[in-house]
């Protein structure tokens, strides 16, 4: 079981590499910063050092903090693993943004409440707190950051330089071209800041979600949390280069039209809110932190620009993954509780 759990554990982070590629590299590549190959060899390493190294306060808080007592049996943590992967590659199929944080904590929540273990309800409120305030906290930071842009002068040049450019590529159009976009021009600083960005959200997104696929690891002392998070980060760095392509460009275009300002200021703001939540040792979602941030820079240039159908696709994703999580794990847990005896859940039942 415990080798099963590893495994599991590898594969929900190779899952969750690939699910992440559009919200820390899908603008830089859709406004012809970076080209596809390009953008996933930088994101994957990245990944792999923010999971090793800034990861250990969430490590903490997924293995030991959401659960009373001794939690989950290694058995228990299959199941939480299992249903959380399962859920994360069915959002993956379907091209859905959605919180693996949420569909992790909730399978961990509705396994502990079939096993009879006690949950941390503290803990759970802490994090739903922060899940609710990110994203409009990341809305009124991409307006403040997108208006201090707009009076940079050499912003508004390049900005309107690129535009047109892109829109030529696109065939006269502003919607984002069906191939790669254009290679960014020569010299071009904006492009540059971007991709840094991009970059940084790649670190970050490693810091922030290893722990769901590792945690259980650092909480039943299977691993320490460097070593968790190096083995799931080599899994978020190998879902990143073979399974990341399809989903790179989802967060971009699909949902709101942005420009290179803009964009850079969505992902700094991202990368910003996300990384203060796990400097308190808590994690978020990537996409709304991202989501948020861009409808604050729209909002800065009084656009109407968010594409509410995809938009509202991604919110029932939010909604169902959790409810599906939770739901999920507490049935597989009672019918396994049923089979072989509550003890093989609980851990020391």
């Amino acid at each position: 079981m415990t080798a099963l759990l590893v495994v599991l554990a590898v594969a929900f982070a190779y899952s969750m590499g690939a699910h992440y590629t559009g919200a820390c590299m899908g603008m830089p590549r859709a406004l012809g910063a970076v080209g596809t190959r390009s953008a996933l060899l930088l994101m994957a390493p990245l990944a792999l050092v923010g999971a090793a190294f800034a990861s250990h306060g969430v490590e903490h808080t997924v293995g030991r903090d959401l659960l009373a007592g001794a939690g989950l049996s290694v058995p228990g943590l299959v199941i939480v693993l299992g249903v959380a992967f399962g859920l994360t590659s069915a959002c993956n199929v379907l091209r859905i943004p959605t919180s693996t944080i949420q569909i992790l904590v909730f399978s961990v929540v509705g396994a502990g409440l079939a096993a009879g273990v006690g949950v941390h309800w503290s803990t759970i409120a802490t994090l739903a707190a922060i899940w609710v305030a990110a994203p409009p906290v990341a809305a009124a930071a991409g307006y403040t950051l997108t208006k201090v842009l707009d009076r940079v002068p050499a912003v508004r040049v390049e900005a309107r330089a690129v535009g047109a450019a892109l829109a030529i590529g696109a065939g006269g159009t502003a919607q984002a071209p069906v191939g790669d976009p254009p290679a960014p021009a020569p010299g071009s600083w904006l492009a540059g800041a971007l991709v840094a960005v991009g970059a940084l959200a790649s670190f970050t997104m490693g810091a922030n979600d290893v722990a769901n696929a590792t945690g259980s690891l650092v909480g039943t002392h299977i691993a320490s949390p460097l070593v968790a998070g190096a083995v799931g980060g080599a899994g978020l760095a190998a879902g990143v280069l073979t399974w990341g392509r399809p989903l790179l460009r989802r967060v971009a275009f699909e949902i709101v039209t942005v420009d290179r300002p803009m964009a850079a200021a969505a992902q700094l703001v991202q990368a910003g809110v996300v990384l203060a939540a796990v400097g308190f040792g808590f994690f978020t979602s990537m996409n709304q932190a991202l989501v948020g941030a861009m409808a604050g820079s729209a909002a800065a240039r009084g656009r109407h620009t968010v594409h509410t159908s995809t938009l509202l696709g991604i919110l029932r994703g939010w909604v169902v993954g959790p409810g599906a999580a939770i739901a999920l794990a507490f049935a597989v847990t009672r019918a396994v509780a049923a089979a072989a005896g509550a003890h093989a859940i609980a851990a020391g039942g």
